[in-house]
């Protein structure tokens, strides 16, 4: 590979936004591929797959380092930290790349990155964890949370939430999950091509595609660089957007002419495919906290060519008086832990806290307080998280019904990666079946 050491110091300088300046590890990786598109796929895929995977895996990675160095990780310089890192991701999963290269790639790069002093040691911890790589001695299985936490690189807080809430099974269900590579889930918009015509185009471009069996809107597509490259997305012929989260706008069955509130919206994906099903009928307002959010909004409205749907800066927390009982439908897909989404969030794992967890049932509950009086008599509230935690979910649905007997609970469902083939994602429809004037009467 011409640009070896290239590619690792980028995915060194990615590795380093995100474990040492806090920045979200999609972000990082796709600034990085934005900023270097003239990388070739091979390169690209390089780089996409052990920033990732590292990621995905540092919790053994960490492990497996602390076994073969006298400085454990956290002494060590972030730099040299992260190029060990994913030197023993290579190593250990990365049957394609020789040893001997990543041994030697890494070398360099300390060497390259002013530690020409730690080349022995960057050495000689990654040649021993190269030839002892099948000998790593593991936790023993008796030790149920540490097994865990080591063998799928999860939190042990977070682990024993979940052992909780759900049994072993499908606890190690949803963990075998999030370390699964799955292909990129996209809804069609359908009010500019139908979705056979849109997988023959993606076919044409050399994606290949696999069509949802109950979801009319929904594809799966796999085998492309660069998504901006891709001639049907910058058509606005679809969205990214996993097929759970497609759920929220089919249960909410917009009729044509509804007037509709998404109080959390960006980037957009939901208020787009309320719009969509709208049939350039009705308005949706896609509502978000900052001018980015809003831009981020407003970027692919323009991309879908719809214009039945605007995005507003509007506080969720605040009052809009002007929306009082004027919605058909409000969304309130909420800021959340978002522990559901790990297979593609990886990083969210290492930033959560217990303490983080339980601001946000706080922020929710006042989120609804606030939002559900948007909502016309006969018309519907869909709460939506992106993750598993029971307090953000059931526990928050059966708050909101006790606090707020005007609304009925029709239905809800907690979706789980390893069991549903989606993302972790929660849905609760509720009905106003009071009007606003009867409330506390």
């Amino acid at each position: 590979m011409a640009n070896a050491v290239n590619d690792r110091e980028l995915i060194m300088e990615i590795l380093l936004a995100v474990t040492k300046d806090g920045e979200y590890s999609h972000i990082a990786l796709r600034n990085v591929l934005e900023n270097y598109q003239y990388l070739d796929k091979s390169e690209r895929a390089f780089i996409t797959r052990v920033t990732e995977g590292t990621l995905e895996h540092m919790i053994e990675i960490d492990y497996i380092i602390n076994q073969f160095s006298k400085v454990k990780v956290n002494k060590m310089k972030p730099v040299i930290r992260t190029i060990i890192r994913s030197a023993v991701y290579q190593l250990k999963y990365m049957d394609s790349v020789p040893d001997s290269a990543v041994c030697n790639e890494a070398v360099k790069l300390a060497a390259k990155r002013g530690f020409g002093g730690l080349k022995g040691f960057v050495n000689g911890v990654l040649r021993s964890i190269s030839r002892n790589i099948e000998q790593v001695k593991y936790p023993d299985k008796a030790d149920r949370l540490r097994w865990l936490s080591v063998t799928y690189s999860m939190p042990e807080w977070i682990l024993s939430q979940w052992l909780k809430e759900y049994d072993q099974q499908t606890v190690e269900g949803m963990l075998k999950d999030f370390l699964r590579e799955k292909p990129t889930a996209i809804r069609c918009n359908l009010s500019r091509i139908s979705r056979d015509e849109l997988a023959a185009e993606l076919e044409r471009e050399g994606i290949r595609v696999c069509l949802h069996p109950t979801l009319p809107c929904a594809l799966s597509i796999s085998g492309y660089d660069y998504l901006g490259a891709v001639e049907s997305f910058q058509k606005g012929y679809f969205q990214v957007q996993d097929v759970s989260s497609m759920e929220v706008a089919e249960w909410a069955a917009p009729k044509k002419g509804d007037y509709i509130i998404d109080v959390c919206a960006a980037p957009g994906g939901k208020a787009l495919h309320m719009a969509d099903k709208l049939e350039g009928t009705g308005h949706v307002e896609a509502r978000d906290l900052t001018e980015y959010k809003i831009e981020l909004i407003r970027d692919n409205i323009r991309r879908s060519g719809m214009d039945n749907i605007s995005a507003v800066c509007q506080d969720a927390t605040v009052f809009a008086e002007e929306s009082a009982g004027r919605a058909d439908i409000v969304i309130a897909d909420l800021p959340c832990s978002g522990l559901g989404v790990l297979g593609r969030k990886t990083d969210l794992k290492y930033k959560m806290t217990p303490q983080t967890q339980e601001s946000l049932v706080k922020l929710q509950r006042e989120i609804l307080s606030v939002v559900n009086q948007y909502v016309k008599p006969g018309g519907k509230l869909l709460y939506s998280t992106c993750t598993i935690h029971k307090s953000e979910n059931e526990e928050n649905a059966r708050w909101f019904a006790k606090t707020f007997p005007e609304f009925k609970l029709a239905r809800e469902k907690q979706f789980l990666p390893g069991v549903d083939e989606s993302d972790g994602f929660y849905i609760a429809e509720f009905r106003r079946i009071k009007p606003v004037a009867e409330e506390g009467v």
